[in-house]
């Protein structure tokens, strides 16, 4: 991946604000994972008791319509059961844990007194009243159980989902990053060095050109000065002649 990135200052840059993103982030979403975790195993514990109160509620209700089909019979058992004229009602609102929304499951009709349930009071025995009242238990129960299941699950999924992120964030992007950052940084230390190379050289080279010249003005202002005092030597010589004969 660090091959496809152009070495550049610009890019650096919008590297390390990714960088920066990407660990607030991967930091954000630990947190995240912890509390879901934390969350979840409260209501793992809640699902264990709930699973143990449902299958203690059906073993009683299977006990106790059992034993009401046997001293009533069964035409007995379901004329009563036919006889429930209010039936349960069901609603479902959502709550909020951690950013996943669960279910939450109200019900209401569910557990009735002796003269809401239909049948008549004189014409059943009280092991029709006990069954009845086991499974009114037995379908709370199951209510409980299907919100505590419910929302189990949509932890557990949203717990994978956010350890993916994780781990996508921590094995794989941020590494990616990191290499990009590497690979940036030294090419452009690569780069700096070969500039301040050139930058040295350029300068030798102006230095070698300007003692060239200063050297070749030097020599110029040396034979300009030679040929100075060359041309100057013969005039005297000249003007030393003219005197001596004027003296005689």
């Amino acid at each position: 991946m660090a091959k496809d990135v152009k070495p550049t200052r610009k890019n650096l840059m919008e590297i390390e604000d990714r960088i920066e993103l990407s660990e607030r982030g991967h930091g954000t979403l630990e947190k995240k994972r912890d509390g879901l975790i934390m969350e979840f195993m409260d209501i793992l514990d809640k699902a264990q008791d709930v699973r143990g109160d449902l299958a203690q509620d059906y073993e009683d209700a299977q006990k106790k319509i059992n034993m009401a089909r046997a001293m009533e019979g069964d035409v007995a058992v379901r004329g009563a059961a036919a006889a429930l004229q209010e039936h349960p009602e069901i609603t479902t609102e959502s709550k909020n844990i951690m950013g996943v929304v669960v279910p939450q499951i109200e019900s209401s009709r569910v557990s009735k007194s002796l003269d809401q349930r239909g049948y008549g009071i004189m014409g059943t025995s009280a092991r029709i009243d006990e069954a009845a009242e086991a499974y009114e238990d037995l379908l709370e129960s199951i209510i409980l159980a299907a919100e505590v299941e419910t929302a189990m699950k949509k932890m557990l999924r949203e717990i994978e989902t956010t350890k993916r992120r994780v781990n996508a964030l921590e094995f794989k992007l941020l590494p990616d990053l990191y290499d990009n950052q590497e690979y940036i940084e030294q090419k452009l230390e690569e780069q700096e060095r070969e500039e301040t190379f050139r930058l040295k050289k350029i300068k030798e080279k102006k230095e070698a050109e300007e003692k060239a010249e200063r050297e070749a003005e030097a020599e110029a202002e040396a034979e300009t000065a030679d040929e100075e005092t060359g041309t100057a030597e013969p005039d005297m010589e000249q003007s030393t002649a003219g005197g001596v004969p004027g003296g005689d």
